[in-house]
């Protein structure tokens, strides 16, 4: 995948003009990076804190895979991320980046298929904080530590590249054992939202398809959507 950086001062959101480049026909590996951005998306709806300092970043991809592997493709973009935050961070399913227990980052992924029910275009907003940890009203937060938002998006493309690279050629499961390695220890006890209800279980890895696997006191189940806590 080569890569092609445009690099703003300050955007209202990164994900919201890769949307709009991704329409135009942008090619893969289209990527920018705000330095500020005043009106964040995360996850569900939520704004994104986005000061000057930590990481705003946008990529778009456009990998030959068809649209039901999008959750494999959020999964492989948050091996990248650990590998570029480094070792002592870990991964919270499906899409956070952790470093001791509080949340550093997470990912936006949003997609488009072709009439052929393949993928016509993937948006990965990556969100990571560096110099700074905003608050949040419902969990921790940490920093990873000041760095210039240029130097880690380096090398988050550079290893975003391999593991699409693996994910194409070689399929999921590369993908699923290093996103194993990185998550929480099997057995460690998680509840999940979903919606107005919650499910609370013991995490037993993922499935062949990157679903959630948690054993309940009703049995084994496998969750696609949810938000872990």
């Amino acid at each position: 995948m080569r890569v092609r950086l445009s690099v703003y001062a300050s955007l209202p959101s990164t994900a919201t003009l890769l949307r709009a480049a991704a329409a135009a026909g942008a090619p893969a590996g289209t990527a920018i990076l705000a330095l500020r951005q005043t009106a964040g998306r995360g996850t569900h709806g939520r704004s994104w804190a986005s000061p000057p300092g930590n990481l705003h970043l946008s990529v778009l991809l456009r990998p030959p895979l068809p649209l039901r592997a999008v959750p494999q493709i959020g999964l492989m973009a948050g091996v990248a991320l650990r590998e570029a935050a480094g070792a002592r961070t870990r991964l919270k399913w499906p899409n956070d980046l952790m470093l001791e227990g509080a949340k550093a980052g997470g990912i936006l992924v949003e997609a488009e298929g072709d009439a052929a029910g393949g993928i016509a275009w993937v948006g990965l907003g990556f969100g990571v904080n560096l110099a700074h940890a905003p608050s949040l009203p419902d969990r921790p937060t940490a920093a990873l530590g000041a760095e210039p938002p240029e130097d880690f998006a380096a090398r988050l493309l550079s290893a975003l590249a391999r593991w699409q690279a693996v994910l194409v050629g070689q399929g999921f499961a590369s993908i699923r054992s290093a996103w194993e390695e990185a998550g929480p220890p099997r057995g460690a006890p998680l509840s999940v939202a979903r919606g107005a209800s919650r499910i609370s279980g013991r995490y037993e890895g993922l499935s062949e398809e990157g679903g959630l696997r948690l054993a309940t006191d009703a049995g084994s189940l496998t969750l696609h959507a949810g938000e872990v806590f």
